[in-house]
């Protein structure tokens, strides 16, 4: 059975109008590449054809991963969520105590993660150092170039 994942509503509509794209554009344009390479001639010596069939079978894999994926989702209403710990959807505020460095991160589902936007995974060692921690905790995180000590300034949804 597959794991429980949970997402922001943002994070679950993308996941389902890429399963949508991949169901309709995607199908249509491997079919398209087929027919291409099936009207060059023997398959048997056909490398378009092998390779238009492999993309295929890759694109029908993915689909059916997204649909896994979708099955076993579940959404988060962020307005009903605790704000005096760290969860999941939370939007945390640190303070690296070695540097001073301070950052805004939001724990978010792995396929949901992007650093550029400041979402990291609640799977990655960080977030699950600051899981259930409350402002004004001190979170020791193991990290390849020793342990990072990030105090935690601020909680929001």
């Amino acid at each position: 059975m597959a794991e429980v994942t949970y997402y922001t509503q943002e994070g679950l509509d993308k996941l389902k109008q890429e399963l949508q794209l991949l169901k309709t554009e995607g199908r249509a344009n491997i079919a398209k590449a087929i027919a291409e390479a099936r009207d060059k001639g023997d398959l048997s010596e056909n490398a378009e054809y092998d390779a238009a069939k492999e993309a295929q079978g890759l694109h029908e894999a993915r689909i059916a991963k997204l649909e896994e994926v979708l099955a076993s989702a579940r959404l988060i209403d962020e307005s009903t969520l605790d704000t005096s710990k760290v969860l999941a959807l939370s939007y945390v505020k640190i303070k690296n105590k070695k540097n001073n460095a301070v950052m805004t991160y939001q724990l978010v589902s792995e396929t949901e993660a992007d650093l550029k936007s400041g979402k990291i995974s609640v799977k990655s060692p960080i977030a699950q150092g600051l899981l259930g921690k409350s402002v004004g905790e001190v979170a020791q995180i193991e990290a390849p170039a020793g342990v990072l000590e990030f105090e935690i300034l601020e909680i929001s949804r």
